[in-house]
């Protein structure tokens, strides 16, 4: 389990980086308007994942800021926003590559942000939720990128195979 966790961490920081990549060529109003999702524009969705993300990890850590909502915008500019999406790629790198089975295996606390009901589960399964969760907002950046007619890139996994793959 250790390996694909650290595959899923990998994969979601190649994902990232192409999907910013891709968001770095629209207009300061394509990136910030209002395009009907659930976290309204690209701007928004972004800093979402970002928050999130920033949520897990104090929860599996116990270190690190954290927002109080959801829907918190941490960064205003999108250069900011992608220097600390990039940090926080590193972090969640960092910390897959450092669990061992027992670590993935054991039982962890929290409270969520929109509840404030303690939870206990497993760590694994909440790991694996946190690439899940990318993965679902990415989507949506995806498809807001192809309404407004750019060429969304490819975020397959089994491309992302293929390219890892050929560098080693």
């Amino acid at each position: 389990m250790k390996s694909h966790l650290r595959r899923m961490a990998e994969y979601n920081t190649w994902c990232n980086r192409r999907i910013y990549d891709a968001v770095s060529h629209l207009s300061d109003a394509e990136y910030r308007a209002d395009r009907g999702a659930f976290f309204k524009s690209i701007h928004g969705t972004l800093n979402h994942l970002l928050a999130t993300d920033r949520i897990w990890m104090k929860r599996f850590t116990g270190e690190g800021d954290v927002p109080t909502r959801l829907d918190a915008i941490l960064f205003d500019s999108f250069a900011d926003l992608r220097d600390a999406r990039e940090a926080e790629d590193a972090r969640i790198l960092a910390y897959a590559q450092g669990l061992t089975e027992e670590a993935m295996a054991r039982r962890f606390r929290y409270s969520m942000i929109s509840d404030p009901t303690e939870v206990e589960e497993p760590l694994a399964p909440a790991l694996f939720h946190v690439f899940n969760h990318q993965t679902h907002h990415r989507g949506q950046v995806h498809c807001m990128l192809t309404g407004l007619g750019y060429e969304a890139p490819s975020l397959d996994l089994i491309r992302f195979e293929r390219q890892r793959n050929a560098a080693v």
